[in-house]
């Protein structure tokens, strides 16, 4: 029963006949509908995700059938116009829900040109690669697109796809000693815009040494992406090059040993073999090869102990070697010894400045060796003789960072000691700031809460760089630069875009927010600055803003832009702000006194590096300018802060004239502080801090042991005790070694072993972290082969040196023993023709074509496919539904006087009338109102709770009479004839027809409700 109540509520029986006629609006609705979606969706404006969603529509008979039903109580016309806009409402919900997305067809092409730079491919094939890419460029259709990406072992963007190809010279700086044509592909294919049709033209000769394609061919196809092949092809027949140099595992001094060479080659040939030992040849013979393997055994003796690195050389006629780079190769042996102090120096220092601390050294019965610190070794391993290594007043810029990865690498693997000793090159002014030295030292540069300290403000102009990997070394140094700044200073960077003009890459901000400009310098797109001018005044705006008290202003470029006006140097002067300028391959003497000029005249400084390497040390030692004020030129008495070994017999620290501001690290050990001052109460300058940084300690001396600030420390009593034992505190302790490692290269693997030679045997827990080029580092665990022996193998990811720091751990023991090997060259050497099969494959899976250098451009530019791409549009239905609304609402519920509406037009009856109403109505509310309170004042309470509707249906007869009287009254207006008779005639209240209307609605349901019943 309840079903059947629900039914007849969901659908009720129309109160009048329905015929088809009364269906109309319905079949013209659908038909409408049908008609929009379908020619849409085959016009191409619009298509639907969901087409199955449109069988919703069927809901729309329903909604009719609830109108004409004849519930709404609407007139016609009202009744008409609500199922309209009900249709409409359900019509464009059901296209929502059929997710409409616009359509946008364009015949537009994007081009990547992918070029191969790895080291397999010869400095000839690239220059033609490139030079077909231009070429290519320049004969394709004005609307197209084209970009650039270069690759060997990582991928980079030189241009991304545009109309316009500016293209001056490499500027990406990538690592070509392997080939990842994975990686290519993948960046390539994701520069490419959807909207367009995307194609890929690859520049290779088809070796890969990383990554798989396979995967990215699918994705490739997937998208409709075609990767067009151009192959570089090159075939060797002629090759020497040396595989591999063995050399003892365990050596003892005053013994002769062997190092055996080995020699392949394609075919029968002789040369030139040399051995060298630290770089000095101590085998030179003439030999004969044939082809394959050959075994040469060079004898070796060993006088001391210490590092020694040997290099072994093939020298041949050019005509029978294709490839040099793969002619030498390396290997070294360590013989521990007694451990030395290596004391690095300023090459362009005072001497006095070591002097007094390396006496002091040897003094205390250590071995000390002092270099500068242009002669530093520049890998971890050849620092293994040393216990202890000590900066004294050396710059970071006179280092590059590589050798500062071997000092940080030596201390954290190896527990070499380090200590770096104050002045004005070192620390913070020495441009150590956000360095690795500085993860490794007990202080940090960062002077967070000192308010004393002036702040300095830094704007940089990058200009294109018109030499190889130019813009990339301009991006390099200006990161390096901003490390070298304290954390309040300020920074920013201007560049010339090709899009946008003169323009701040980012206005000053805040050095400590390194790591947000990071993004933004590596995504600048640098271009040829047409006038100095622009740029410069740009930057003085922004300089001019900031509060800082020192203002300085570095440009990187060629010197072709026009100088700027006198007016505008004259603003720098005024607003002390100082240009330094750095010129960079100038195209003539013009530029270079343009560049100079600028620079003498706003106090500045002049640079004309002839190598680029040179670069990174100009910017270091330019930002360096503003860290001058973090020396403090001032007598201190220091004050003992935790008590250590060093101060053994010290009773009393003579003063010290100055000294660099620092803050100690939250586990560092402070043991000599500077006295705090009022103006920085609560704040501690540390003057010697220790703490232990992976196995090595470290030690900073925030001032100096020389003439200068430790003037009073050097003729004090104490002096050499004092450095005696601040030497034994941080100079790694020599143990006995119970773990012997040796490792050898194969290939592309490398192979680490691990013998353990302790007097009791027991199974041992191996691992090894290998940490190599590309600041990349692996742990690998080592399984045991064979009693007391544990080895592993891992991949190699490019040339360069590998260390090796292996741990051995059962119960309470613990061994370290630390070894590395040597990749001499990449392996990208190793391969003497290419493989256009690979190519071919490329080109087949995605549907694109071997190009041929003579139509190449018709080819790529030619096959023309219109790309169609869409866009969801369901904000904007969803935007015209919200309107329906509350029109349909307003359709339904709002009444309105269209008498009004044409009185405001002037088409409706005159003013009088409409007064006359008005009169009669409200003349009739009034009567209405006397009645009701004359009635209530007779009646009886009684006889209206017993008949309590009967009140209300004389009102509703009242209202009804008066509505008919009014109409009577506009009647007699327009007929006068029947005025007379119309004005009598009225009805009498107690008709049964008008005794009560809500009795008659109700007899009207009960009558309903019971033929539904009997149904």
């Amino acid at each position: 029963m309840k079903i059947k109540e629900l039914y007849h509520q969901l659908v009720p029986q129309p109160r009048i006949a329905v015929t088809w006629r009364r269906a109309m609006p319905l079949i013209f609705f659908l038909v409408l509908y049908a008609v929009v979606c379908i020619s849409l969706e085959l016009s191409n404006i619009l298509l639907f995700a969901r087409p199955w969603a449109f069988s919703l529509i069927l809901f729309s008979v329903w909604v009719w059938w609830l109108s004409v039903a004849g519930y709404g109580g609407l007139s016609k016309g009202r009744a008409l116009a609500a199922l309209i806009s009900r249709l409409v409402m359900l019509g464009l919900f059901v296209m929502l829900i059929a997710e409409p997305r616009s359509v946008r067809v364009r015949d537009v092409i994007s081009v990547v040109y992918a070029v191969d730079l790895s080291d397999s491919i010869g400095e000839s094939s690239v220059d033609s690669a490139l030079e077909f890419v231009t070429k290519t460029v320049t004969e394709k259709p004005q609307t197209d697109e084209a970009g650039l990406v270069v690759f060997g072992r990582n991928s980079a963007v030189e241009l991304p796809p545009r109309v316009s190809f500016p293209f001056e010279a490499l500027n990406s700086r990538i690592d070509r000693d392997a080939t990842n044509l994975q990686q290519t592909l993948s960046l390539a294919a994701a520069m490419l815009p959807e909207e367009n049709r995307g194609r890929i033209v690859l520049i290779s000769d088809g070796t890969e040494t990383e990554g798989s394609i396979s995967q990215i061919l699918e994705e490739l196809k997937s998208r409709d992406i075609a990767v067009d092949v151009l192959p570089i092809q090159y075939e060797y027949d002629k090759e020497v090059w040396l595989e591999n140099l063995e050399l003892p595992r365990f050596v003892k001094l005053g013994e002769n040993y062997e190092a055996a060479i080995v020699l392949s080659s394609l075919q029968d040939g002789s040369g030139k073999l040399v051995l060298r030992e630290n770089g000095e040849p101590i085998y030179e013979e003439k030999v004969s090869f044939k082809a394959g393997k050959n075994r040469y055994v060079v004898p070796i003796y060993l006088r001391e102990a210490g590092y020694y690195e040997y290099s072994a050389t093939i020298e041949t006629k050019r005509d029978d070697d294709q490839i040099r780079e793969n002619n030498t190769v390396l290997n070294y042996i360590y013989v521990a010894g007694e451990g030395k102090v290596l004391v690095v120096t300023n090459p362009g220092g005072d001497d006095r400045d070591w002097q007094s601390l390396v006496k002091a050294i040897r003094e205390g019965e250590r071995n000390v060796e002092t270099i500068s610190a242009y002669e530093f070794p520049s890998d971890s391993l050849s620092l293994m003789p040393y216990d202890a290594i000590v900066f004294v007043n050396v710059p970071a810029d006179a280092f590059n960072v590589v050798q500062l990865k071997a000092v940080h690498d030596s201390i954290f693997n190896q527990g070499i000691g380090f200590m770096m000793v104050g002045g004005e090159n070192s620390y913070g002014p020495g441009g150590y700031h956000r360095t690795l030295i500085e993860d490794a030292l007990p202080v940090t540069m960062d002077i967070t809460k000192k308010k004393v300290l002036p702040k300095g403000a830094l704007a940089i102009i990058l200009h294109t760089c018109e030499f190889p990997e130019g813009n990339t070394w301009g991006k390099r140094i200006t990161k390096q630069a901003i490390k070298v700044l304290g954390a309040q200073d300020e920074v920013g960077v201007l560049i010339y875009d090709f899009m946008g003009g003169e323009k701040w890459l980012f206005e000053l901000t805040p050095a400590d927010e390194y790591e947000k400009m990071v993004p933004k310098i590596n995504g600048a797109q640098i271009g040829d600055m047409p006038s100095f001018a622009n740029t410069m005044e740009l930057g003085l705006k922004g300089l001019i803003k900031s509060d800082a008290s020192t203002k300085h202003m570095i440009i990187i470029s060629d010197g072709d832009p026009q100088p700027p006006s006198p007016a505008l140097i004259k603003k720098f002067q005024d607003n002390k702000v100082s240009v330094s300028m750095v010129a960079i391959y100038p195209h003539g003497g013009r530029d270079i006194s343009t560049m100079r000029g600028i620079a003498g005249a706003t106090g500045g400084r002049y640079y004309f590096p002839s190598d680029p390497n040179q670069l990174p040390s100009i910017f270091i030692k330019e930002s360096k300018t503003l860290k001058r004020s973090m020396i403090q030129n001032e007598t201190i008495t220091p004050e003992v802060g935790m008590i250590s070994p060093i101060l053994k017999g010290i009773q009393e620290i003579p003063p010290l004239h100055g000294y660099v501001l620092a803050t100690i690290k939250p586990r560092a050990e402070g043991v000599l502080n500077a006295p705090e001052k009022k103006e920085a109460e609560g704040e501690i300058d540390p003057v010697l801090a220790f703490w232990r940084y992976g196995l090595g300690t470290t030690a900073a001396f925030t001032s100096d042991l020389s003439p200068n600030w430790g003037a009073d420390w050097v003729n004090w009593d104490h002096y050499q005790a004092f450095i005696k034992q601040l030497m034994i505190k941080i100079s790694r302790v020599q143990t006995q070694e119970h773990l012997k490692m040796w490792s050898h290269t194969s290939g592309n693997n490398a192979t680490i072993m691990v013998e353990d030679f302790h007097p009791e045997e027991s199974f041992l827990n191996v691992a090894a972290k290998i940490s190599g080029p590309h600041d990349r580092e692996e742990t690998v665990v080592l399984k045991q082969v064979s009693p007391r022996r544990y080895q592993a193998s891992i991949p190699l990811w490019g040339k360069g040196r590998y260390q090796v720091m292996a741990v051995g751990k059962a119960g309470d023991r613990e061994d370290h023993t630390n070894g590395g090997f040597i990749v001499p060259y990449s392996p990208e050497f190793l391969r003497f023709r290419s493989n256009p099969i690979v190519l071919e494959e490329i080109a087949e899976r995605t549907g694109g074509q071997r190009l041929d250098p003579e139509n190449a451009a018709k080819v790529i530019y030619g096959r023309r496919d219109p790309k169609q791409s869409s866009n969801p549009v369901f904000d904007w239905l969803l935007i015209v539904l919200a309107i329906l609304v509350p029109l349909d609402v307003g359709i339904r519920r709002v009444q309105l006087d269209w008498y009004v509406i044409r009185s405001w037009f002037g088409l409706g009856s005159d003013k009088q009338a409409s007064t006359a109403t008005m009169g009669a109505l409200l003349q009739r509310k009034q009567g209405v109102t006397e009645e009701l309170d004359h009635r209530k004042g007779t009646a009886s309470t009684t006889a209206n709770q017993l008949n309590p509707q009967s009140t209300i249906s004389k009102l509703q007869e009242q209202k009804q009479q008066s509505s008919r009287q009014s109409q009577q009254k506009q009647t007699e207006k327009t007929k006068p004839a029947d005025a007379g008779n119309s004005s009598t005639k009225t009805p009498p209240t107690d008709s049964p027809e008008n005794v009560s209307t809500t009795g008659r609605l109700l007899d009207l349901k009960r009558k309903r409700q019971s033929d539904n019943e009997k149904q």
